[in-house]
């Protein structure tokens, strides 16, 4: 044989790099399978670590977590935004308690309620809300807080059974007309739930939970995180995402001129938008003879972990009849 017949051998730095890789990837299957072995095996005590506030009432097919505090009407109700649920609610419903029933709620899904049929429209949610009332034996009519894309569903309930809505308090809610930013919004946001849905099922939420939650939210949403923003409540929020221009559309038909009557509803909006981002929300406001249009001295988007005293007063008002 001679020194051509010889294969060539592959440079030392080329077999170094093949051998780092090997074991990246070695690293990275055992982190995956470590981490989702705690993950699994973690959520089989949850319920007795993390239980829930409430009770499961049935929404249709399915149970929803709804959480009731308070005696005396009319009864508020609570909406989360995107990706939240009724623990964002938490400092704000013990505040409002001592005045009245107050019901906060977790959407299909999300904490500790069940999985619901999709597609997850704001429509979807304002039917199973209705039902899941009814069924729990909460009497209207309510007052409904809405933070965000919860103003969607409220929205679609008070046009859906007028007679079960007296007011509304809507903080910084989402713009339905706004289907460019949706649009442009929903690839990231799909991508970003779902990245952090698989982190979550790595146990990386229960970990490092107390990490990515902001410092100002309810200590029951910090304390319950594997929970209230584990892999259930990601893969809801990422449905959600995926329905959100239907569900845009769906809000879009309620809009009309003295569309609330004289309901009291108080749009509350976040400090230190542009025009464009706070004419939307004050139209809401005219939407209603005794509409009025407040902007927060807090900036942060979450008016009711920053500025909880003021949601608080304004649902009294409200609650009240006035505005």
């Amino acid at each position: 044989m001679t020194t051509s017949d010889v294969p060539a051998r592959p440079p030392a730095r080329r077999r170094r790099i093949v051998r780092i890789g090997i074991v990246l990837l070695a690293l990275i299957l055992l982190v995956t399978v470590v981490g989702a072995g705690y993950e699994t095996l973690s959520e089989r005590g949850d319920d007795k670590r993390y239980p829930m506030p409430g009770r499961l009432v049935d929404a249709g097919g399915h149970k929803l977590h709804l959480n009731c505090t308070g005696t005396g009407g009319p009864t508020v109700v609570l909406e989360a935004g995107l990706g939240e649920s009724s623990a964002g609610w938490a400092t704000i419903q013990g505040q409002l308690s001592g005045g009245g029933r107050v019901c906060s709620y977790d959407r299909a899904g999300y904490a500790w309620s069940e999985p619901g049929p999709g597609p997850r429209t704001a429509g979807r949610a304002a039917d199973e809300l209705h039902t899941m009332l009814l069924a729990a034996g909460e009497p209207g009519p309510y007052v409904f807080v809405a933070h965000s894309y919860g103003g969607h569903i409220v929205r679609l309930f008070a046009d859906r059974w007028p007679e079960s809505t007296r007011g509304m308090v809507l903080l910084d809610v989402s713009d339905e007309n706004a289907t460019t930013a949706l649009k442009a919004a929903k690839t990231p946001l799909t991508v970003q739930f779902a990245v952090q849905r698989g982190a979550a099922r790595l146990g990386a939420v229960r970990l490092f939970g107390g990490l990515l939650i902001p410092d100002n939210a309810p200590s029951l949403a910090r304390r319950a995180a594997p929970v209230v923003y584990g892999p259930g409540s990601l893969a809801a929020g990422g449905a959600e995402v995926a329905a959100s221009l239907d569900s845009a559309g769906q809000v879009r038909t309620t809009v009309r001129p003295t569309a609330w009557g004289d309901r009291p509803v108080a749009v509350i909006a976040a400090g230190g938008q542009p025009a464009t981002a706070l004419d939307p929300q004050r139209r809401l406001a005219e939407l209603s003879s005794r509409g009025c249009f407040v902007i927060a001295d807090t900036t942060d988007h979450y008016i009711h972990y920053a500025e909880p005293d003021l949601v608080v007063r304004v649902t009294q008002d409200v609650r009240g009849g006035t505005c």
